[in-house]
């Protein structure tokens, strides 16, 4: 039995398509054909490529190459060294909407504060990867019962609620917008619901796998689980999918970020990152629509409307069409994208995407 809707085009502000410079793991011609897979008409690509994107010739190269379907993100400082602001005027003048420094957040309080000035004098929402490098210490996964039974170093919670606390406060102090990536934490919810509460002009993030997975997936010592923030605790994965429900996280975003079978090798030594793009809205459809939790009208305004809406992006004209009923195993061998570092695989998921 098959159960076709078309709804409209899906829009991504949280991906790494690689290019230019680490072209092995993902260009933006693989990441065209994955998102297209996906159902994403409009991804906006992170700035930790090589050369980063903070010069015109990389910005226009990436428009080139995206088709009007790839939107890069500025870097806020030169080359997210997290010493100087990079030219955000130019940014405005060549189209750039959303800006970050991604892995490297700025450790300089007063430096992110002239962030937020600058950024709201040019029009440039800052997209916000909330971490505290010190406290992380080269932690691989979560700190807590499965770090300590793995015996490996953990990533304190700590670190993600302490930034998501900080940048929020900037923002309150300025009247600024913030927008907070990839919530993982149970403690970072309660912040933004607060602030949110209070009228600060913040929103947020996640991605399907923090309301599916906890870290008990990483006893299996399977690299393709490791990502950054990591997969945390059963509460933080009851509190994430909650903030879905009820409003307090805006939008489902994948943070794909591919690697290669080899980097991805060793559990310990692999790189953070899995690959989402092909996947993200029938985990998303699976987990939230189709056992009861939210109505596939949230879903769309989850992944469509209110992402574009962050961005500043018009409605879109593009349409995908869906079988919901349609039910698949992931396989990452099939997919578009270069990596095969996928969280889903082997997972049974329902909706399947005819490409745009």
């Amino acid at each position: 039995m098959s159960k076709v809707v078309t709804i409209p085009a899906l829009c991504d502000l949280h991906v790494h398509f690689r290019d230019p410079g680490y072209t092995d793991k993902e260009d933006i011609t693989s990441g065209l054909a994955a998102m297209k897979a996906g159902g994403y008409s409009d991804v906006f690509c992170m700035p930790n490529t090589n050369p980063v994107i903070d010069n015109e010739e990389t910005i226009k190269y990436i428009l080139d190459k995206g088709k009007g379907y790839v939107s890069p993100v500025g870097s806020i400082t030169k080359g997210m060294a997290g010493i100087e602001l990079a030219d955000f005027a130019m940014y405005k003048r060549l189209g750039v909407r959303l800006i970050s420094d991604d892995g490297k957040p700025i450790k300089n309080n007063e430096l992110m504060r002239q962030a937020f000035i600058e950024a709201e004098k040019y029009g440039l929402l800052i997209v916000d990867h909330c971490e505290d490098l010190d406290i992380i210490d080269g932690g691989i996964i979560n700190k807590g019962e499965i770090s300590e039974k793995l015996g490996v170093r953990g990533m304190d919670r700590l670190s993600e609620d302490l930034i998501t606390a900080r940048d929020i406060i900037i923002a309150s102090e300025l009247g600024t917008r913030i927008h907070i990536c990839h919530v993982s934490t149970k403690g970072s919810v309660e912040i933004i619901k607060a602030a949110k509460a209070r009228g600060i002009k913040v929103t947020a993030e996640t991605a399907p796998h923090y309301f599916w997975y906890t870290d008990e997936k990483l006893l299996s010592k399977d690299a393709d689980y490791r990502m950054n923030p990591p997969l945390r605790t059963e509460a933080d994965r009851a509190a994430i999918e909650a903030a879905v429900i009820d409003g307090t996280i805006d939008c489902i975003c994948t943070d794909h970020a591919p690697h290669t079978p080899a980097q991805k090798k060793d559990f310990l030594t692999a790189p953070n990152g899995v690959i989402g793009l092909e996947t993200a809205f029938a985990a998303s459809y699976t987990h939230l629509v189709k056992s009861g939790l939210i109505p596939l009208e949230r879903l769309i305004e989850l992944m469509s409307t209110k992402p574009r809406e962050i961005a500043g992006l018009p409605k879109t004209d593009k349409s995908i069409t869906v079988d919901l009923e349609a039910e698949y195993t992931v396989e990452p061998s099939q997919m578009k994208s270069k990596g095969r570092n996928c969280v889903f695989k082997g997972e049974k998921l329902f909706g399947k995407i005819q490409e745009i």
